[in-house]
C-alpha cells in the first residue's frame, strides 16, 4: 500500500514538473521575443541619436534635409507607438517611455531651432546647445533600452536555470523509475522461474511442462516427446526414506539433462515422473540421447554401487510429430506415456523392452 502510495506520488509529482517546465520554456520563448526586438528598439534609438546630430550639422552648413527629419519622426512614432516601417516594438519599461517621451518633446523644440536656423541663420539660434541636450536626452533613451535589455536577459538566465534544474529532476525521476522498472522485471523474471522452478532438482516443474499443451505453434516443426519414470523410488522411500529418495530423483535429473542437448527441454512432471522434448527431432537422435542417457545411467551406478546405495532404474516412452497424424502435443504426450507404461510393464516382466 506504501509503495502504491509513493508511486502514485512521484507521478503527480512528475506531472507538475512537466507541466512547469511547459510554463518555464513558453516564457522564455516569450523573453527571447522580447529581447529581439529590444535588440532593434536599441540599435534604432541610436540610429536617431547619430541621425539628429548629422541633421543639425547640415542644417548649420546650409543643406536642408527634409527627408532627414521624416526619417526621424518615423523612427520616433515607431519606438513609441509601434507604427511605420520600421517594424519597431514599444518597450514595456516605464524608464524608457518616460524619457522616451521627453526626449520626443524635446525633438519638437529641436526642429522649430532647426527652422529658425534656415530662416535667420544659425548664429541667432540656440541650435549647438539645444542639440547638444537633445543628445544627452537621447543617450538617456538608449541606456534606459539597455537596461531592459539586460533585465530580460536576466529574466532568462534564471527561466534557463529554472528549467535546467527542473529537467535534472525529472531525469532523475525517470531514471529512478526505469531503475525500478528493470528492477521490477528482473524481480518478477525471478518470481517466476521460481513459480515454474522443481526446487528439489532444479529443472522446470509440472507447471512449466503443462505449458506445452497449450503452444500452438509448437507442433509445426517436427517435435519428439520423451517420457520418464523411476522404477524404484518408492521402495527407496518406504525402505532407506525420503532422503535417499530425494537423492534419487536428483541423481536422475542430473544425469537426465546432461544427456539431452542444452537446446532441448527437460523437466520434472510429477514426484517420479520426468519429461523431455526435443525440437526438430528425428528419430534416429532420440535414440541416440536414450542410448547416451543409458549409458551415462550404467556407469552412474557401477561407479556409486554398494554402500545402501539405491541404483537409478526407470523406464521411458516416446513418440515422434512426424510419425502421427493431426498430432497435438497432448496426443504426442499421451502416445509417449503409454509407450512408457509399456515399457514398465515390460521391465518388471522381465521382457524385452
Amino acid at each position: 500500500m506504501k509503495t502504491k502510495k509513493l508511486q502514485t506520488f512521484i507521478t503527480f509529482v512528475q506531472s507538475i514538473l512537466i507541466i512547469i517546465m511547459t510554463i518555464l520554456v513558453a516564457c522564455m520563448i516569450i523573453q527571447i521575443n522580447n529581447l529581439q526586438g529590444t535588440a532593434r528598439v536599441i540599435n534604432y534609438a541610436g540610429l536617431v541619436r547619430g541621425a539628429t546630430q548629422r541633421e543639425v550639422k547640415l542644417e548649420i552648413a546650409g543643406q536642408e534635409n527634409d527627408d532627414l527629419i521624416v526619417y526621424l519622426d518615423e523612427i520616433l512614432n515607431g519606438l513609441k507607438y509601434e507604427s511605420g516601417k520600421y517594424n519597431l516594438v514599444s518597450l514595456d519599461d516605464d524608464a524608457y517611455q518616460s524619457d522616451l517621451d521627453a526626449q520626443m518633446e524635446y525633438w519638437k523644440k529641436l526642429k522649430a531651432e532647426i527652422y529658425r536656423v534656415r530662416e535667420y541663420g544659425f548664429e541667432t539660434t540656440d541650435i549647438v546647445a539645444i542639440s547638444e541636450e537633445y543628445f544627452q536626452m537621447a543617450d538617456t533613451t538608449v541606456s534606459a533600452a539597455e537596461l531592459y535589455s539586460e533585465s530580460i536577459a536576466t529574466v532568462i538566465r534564471y527561466l534557463e536555470i529554472a528549467t535546467a534544474m527542473d529537467s535534472s529532476i525529472l531525469i532523475l525521476i525517470m531514471l529512478a523509475r526505469s531503475l525500478e522498472a528493470v528492477s521490477m522485471r528482473r524481480r518478477n523474471h525471478q518470481l517466476e522461474q521460481k513459480a515454474f522452478t522443481d526446487q528439489h532438482t532444479g529443472l522446470p516443474n509440472k507447471g512449466k511442462c503443462e505449458e506445452f499443451f497449450y503452444d500452438k505453434e509448437l507442433m509445426q516443426r517436427p517435435v519428439a516427446c520423451i517420457v520418464f519414470d523411476l522404477n524404484n523410488l518408492k521402495t527407496a522411500n518406504d525402505t532407506l526414506g525420503h532422503s535417499v529418495g530425494d537423492q534419487l530423483i536428483a541423481n536422475f535429473a542430473r544425469l537426465l539433462r546432461n544427456a539431452v542437448p542444452d537446446q532441448d527441454f527437460v523437466g520434472r512432471y510429477g514426484g517420479d515422473e520426468f519429461m523431455a522434448v526435443i525440437y526438430d527431432a528425428t528419430r534416429e537422435e532420440v535414440e541416440n540421447i536414450l542410448t547416451r542417457l543409458k549409458t551415462d545411467v550404467t556407469e552412474f551406478n557401477d561407479l556409486h554401487h554398494g554402500g545402501g546405495f539405491v541404483e537409478v532404474n526407470y523406464a521411458c516412452g516416446w513418440a515422434l510429430s512426424t510419425e502421427l497424424s493431426h498430432c497435438s502435443f497432448r496426443v504426442l504426450f499421451d502416445k509417449a506415456d503409454r509407450n512408457m507404461y509399456k515399457n514398465k510393464i515390460a521391465k518388471k516382466e522381465g521382457r524385452p523392452s
